[in-house]
């Protein structure tokens, strides 16, 4: 398998140790995925791995993966991967649920990474995507774009899909995904929550 190819280099120390991690995801995780002990999770776009590990204490046999190489090099727990989420190196069928907090928006090939999660993922299993609710493209990447770049005006390069759930849906869709739930809540900052379910016959 290749090296991450995102278009848009995410490999920084400093954004892996500042990159902030909200508990309250773990709220909105559980309450919605409801992942269970044993079952196989994978985190996509999960930084240092505070989720995962949280997930890990919980007997759940969680493994994340991220772009940035030094998420895995400082990561704060085992299970933590380089990988580019358009070229899941997993077996098919591989995890009973996925979730993804503030990646997706990332990923250049989205379509290519919606396909690799349904690849990867069994199928009846489901996916939780957080994704921030941006007014106006990018503006919620400004900080990011400064620590990587040092440039505010790459904050659309580094959000470079601009998100809603019936974005997300129809994403979704095409790979075999049928959406359960969607919403809008507010943590540090606007987001939207889409919960799917891959179908049985994918």
């Amino acid at each position: 398998r290749s090296a991450p190819r995102a278009v848009m280099s995410y490999d920084s120390k400093r954004y892996a140790l500042v990159n902030r991690w909200d508990p309250r995801h773990l709220v909105t995780v559980e309450r919605l995925l409801g992942p269970k002990p044993g079952e196989r999770v994978l985190e996509v776009g999960c930084g240092r791995g505070h989720l995962t590990k949280r997930l890990r204490d919980k007997r759940v046999e969680a493994v994340g993966i991220d772009a940035n190489p030094q998420a895995a090099e400082h990561a704060v727990t085992d299970g933590v991967i380089t990988m580019d989420a358009a070229d899941l190196d997993f077996e098919t069928g591989s995890f009973d649920k996925i979730v993804s907090v503030h990646a997706i928006e990332h990923i250049p090939p989205i379509e290519t990474a919606f396909g690799e999660m349904a690849r990867v993922l069994k199928p009846g299993g489901t996916a939780l995507y957080i994704y921030p609710a941006e007014p106006i493209k990018g503006i919620w990447a400004i900080p990011t774009a400064v620590i990587l770049h040092n440039n505010p005006f790459k904050a659309t390069e580094v959000h470079c899909n601009w998100l809603w759930p019936s974005r997300v849906r129809a994403l979704g869709e095409p790979v075999g995904f049928t959406e359960l739930h969607h919403e809008f809540n507010l943590l540090a900052s606007p987001q939207f929550v889409s919960l799917f379910q891959l179908d049985t016959a994918a």
